[in-house]
Formats: structure tokens, sequence, C-alpha cells
């Protein structure tokens, strides 16, 4: 299993930014290979991913939310991973967004991605698209869920 951690400075507060990254199904907008995320419930979401030619879906879980801080979750099928994002206020229009994820790659072509750092690439310019895009939307979130999933 490998692991990806990235950080970005974006110029909004961190409230802001942290209300962008509940949307869920806005990722496709700025995620590399994200085709599409249905969020089930609070909890729940189902993605449809494209790696190279392989397309898949798989379902994960939310596992901790708590409102400015972070959003944790894990798949619960498919390929094996689990991430974390936090987010740290630096001054009152300016945070850190932090994404640390652990990724067991499944199939030939995910693993030679893996290998030749294509997956940390992703992340990194994962996290400049999204930088791009909540700045480009004049500081503001499309949407915000404050509700908190306690650690289990």
């Amino acid at each position: 299993m490998g692991t990806v951690t990235e950080a970005i400075d974006v110029d909004v507060d961190v409230t802001t930014a942290y209300n962008q990254w509940t949307q869920f199904e806005t990722f496709p907008q700025f995620m590399d290979g994200v085709e599409r995320i249905d969020q089930l419930d609070d909890t729940h979401l189902h993605w449809v991913t494209q790696v190279g030619p392989v397309t898949r879906e798989f379902d994960a879980t939310v596992t901790e939310q708590v409102p400015d801080e972070r959003v944790a979750w894990k798949s619960v099928d498919g390929p094996e991973h689990a991430g974390v994002v936090t987010f740290h206020r630096l001054d009152d229009q300016q945070s850190r967004v932090t994404v640390q994820m652990d990724i067991d790659p499944e199939g030939f072509v995910e693993n030679v991605a893996d290998k030749a750092g294509v997956l940390d690439r992703r992340v990194k310019g994962d996290l400049k698209r999204f930088k791009d895009f909540i700045e480009s939307h004049g500081g503001q979130e499309t949407g915000a869920w404050r509700g908190e999933v306690p650690r289990p």
C-alpha cells in the first residue's frame, strides 16, 4: 500500500475551504480521473473513476468529519484506499489543505501508475485545481455540509 501526502495553501478562509470540500459531487470539476460521485447519504458515496483505460466504481464511507478541521474516508469495496483531508487556518483569508491517502493499487495499470509516481502527481494536480476552483468562485463555496461524523 502506498501513501500519498500533499498540501496546498488556498486564498480563502478555513471555513470556505472546508465547506467546499464537503461538496463531493463537485470533485469531478477539479479531480483528474474522477468521472462522477454520487452522495447517497451523509456518510456514503459512490465513486466512478478512470485511470488510463481502466474505469472503476466503488463505494466509500466518510468515517470522520469535524467542521473546519478534517474529513476522513475509506473504501468499502473496489480499490482499497483510505484518507484524510485536514484544514488549517493560516490567517483570516488563507488556509492550508492537506491530503493524506493510503492506496492499494488494484491491477496492472494502477500498479504501474503508482510506481511511476502518477498518483502523487495526480493528487498534487487535484489540489492545485481545487485551489483554482475555490478561488475562481470569488472565495465562495458552492455549498456546505456542517454536520459532524464522530470517529468510530
